[in-house]
């Protein structure tokens, strides 16, 4: 059963409120253009981390356009987190014209 999802916007609203984001993209990915604020746990590295996940649930996850990060939030769910998977992704955040941040963390 594919995660629950939320589109960009929502994520966005969210974000403002201070909602718990994850990023399970490449790290190159991630110091390109990213949503600020929100931590990097690259998706081939997430089971190894878990205890890295930020606190908070629901926790969304972002990738670049929703793939990774559906895969990423199925496994969280699994383990018994509440996770979310953002549709649409950094892309579609870039493309709305939401701020970002970009270089190393």
């Amino acid at each position: 059963m594919p995660p629950p999802e939320i589109d960009v916007h929502q994520l966005a609203h969210l974000h403002r409120s201070g909602a718990a984001i994850l990023d399970v993209r490449h790290p190159g990915e991630w110091a390109e253009v990213r949503v600020p604020g929100v931590p990097l746990i690259p998706l081939s590295e997430l089971t190894d981390r878990v205890e890295e996940v930020p606190a908070g649930e629901p926790l969304y996850v972002i990738c670049a356009v929703g793939g990774r990060s559906a895969k990423a939030a199925e496994l969280l769910r699994a383990l018994g987190v509440d996770a979310v998977n953002v549709a649409g992704g950094t892309r579609g955040w870039v493309e709305a014209g939401y701020p970002i941040e970009s270089g190393p963390g």
